[in-house]
């Protein structure tokens, strides 16, 4: 009769669940519990959903996009999403609802998690910036421009 070993069994099971690990050492599932805990600095809009939210307009509207290419009707501040810092003094309170854009959301986001990391807490991006927007039928209008 011919006794196996089970080692060579052990050592198979082990390599599984060692693959199975993701490459911070907790599992997949456990990977994914985490994540869903994790808070996000801001909430990405549709250009529909800021349509809706213009119709009782309690944000203000901030373009962040260089060079000046034109503007969302009713938008409040034009600053720099590369100068978005020294524009703090516009923009109200930690927990003012902010709505920014740029044109294409590139540079959005980018003031956005800027303004996130500075404490801002009340925060939504349009995604897709003006592209999104003309692209689902709405206007833009020519401002001053410029901060």
């Amino acid at each position: 009769m011919l006794i196996r070993s089970p080692m060579p069994i052990l050592l198979f099971v082990a390599l599984t669940l060692a693959a199975c690990r993701s490459e911070s050492g907790r599992s997949d599932a456990e990977a994914t519990d985490r994540s869903a805990e994790a808070s996000i600095p801001y909430t990405d809009i549709d250009p529909a959903q800021l349509d809706e939210m213009m119709r009782s307009k309690d944000f203000l509207l901030v373009n962040v996009h260089i060079p000046y290419e034109g503007e969302i009707p009713g938008t409040d501040l034009h600053i720099r999403y590369d100068e978005i810092d020294q524009g703090l003094d516009q923009l109200g309170e930690l927990d003012a609802k902010i709505v920014l854009y740029c044109r294409s959301g590139r540079m959005s986001t980018t003031a956005t998690n800027r303004l996130a990391e500075l404490g801002y807490t009340n925060l939504y991006h349009l995604a897709g910036g003006m592209r999104a927007w003309t692209a689902a039928g709405y206007q833009l209008e020519q401002g001053e421009g410029g901060s």
